[in-house]
Order: structure tokens, then sequence, then C-alpha cells
């Protein structure tokens, strides 16, 4: 049995589209299950909402959204948490290239004082990231 934590991220309404950029950014599957389609929408403008959706990279990455229907409570992403992308063994530079389309660069992905190649960004979606990959990667 294997343990993982995931991150699971909440939209009001932009679920779709980012999936739709996280999964070009790291590449594996993309799947959505709408409100709709899920047979859990008696709104129309709901229907087409994201109830789960997941990225599913070949490198293992899993990141998980949703849209968070009108009349339930939703608070901006903030800075209270940052999706962290670590690895010794990946290039996380393309990666990094591909996520940071439309991001506000908070720290440039390079090498840092301590020796790891490090960065940090908010993407387009106000999502805040942090990379670190070890100095011997």
């Amino acid at each position: 049995m294997v343990t993982r934590l995931n991150p699971y991220l909440n939209f009001r309404d932009e679920a779709r589209q980012a999936l739709e950029f996280y999964h070009e950014g790291l590449g594996g599957t993309l799947d959505i299950l709408s409100f709709g389609a899920s047979g859990m929408a008696d709104d129309p403008a709901v229907a087409e909402l994201v109830m789960h959706g997941a990225v599913v990279s070949e490198i293992g990455l899993t990141l998980y959204a949703a849209d968070t229907p009108p009349g339930m409570a939703s608070s901006r992403m903030g800075n209270a948490i940052s999706v962290a992308l670590t690895s010794d063994q990946e290039d996380l530079r393309p990666y990094w290239g591909r996520l940071t389309q439309g991001a506000e660069i908070q720290m440039p992905f390079e090498i840092a004082p301590w020796g790891d190649r490090y960065g940090a960004f908010v993407d387009r979606f106000g999502v805040p990231w942090m990379f670190d990959q070890p100095g011997d990667a």
C-alpha cells in the first residue's frame, strides 16, 4: 500500500483552465469530471464547473483541482500554502519554463546560496510554487 500527500487546489471557476495549463506543464494524463457529468448540477451555470480533476505526470506527480460552486465559501489562494516541486533526479528546468508562462517570478530558478537550484513564482492562477533541486543533481 502506498500513502501519498497530494496538493488539491480549489478555484472559483478556473479549475478547468488551470488543470489544462498544469497538464501542458507537467505532462501525463488529465482527467476532469464536471458537476454536470456527475449528476450533481441542477443549475446549468454550474454544470461545466469541475467537480474533480487530476493531472498525473509520467514522473509520479499528482495535482488535483476543483471549482467551488456558487453559494459555497471560497478563499483566494494567498500565500498560506505553496506547491513545492522537488527532485534530486529529474531536471526541473523544463517544468519551470512551462509553468512560469504568465507567472510572477519571485525568485529565478538558479543556484541559491545554500547550493541548491531554487526558484519561486506565483502562477497565472494565483497559485504559489517553489522549485528545489539539490546542487549535485
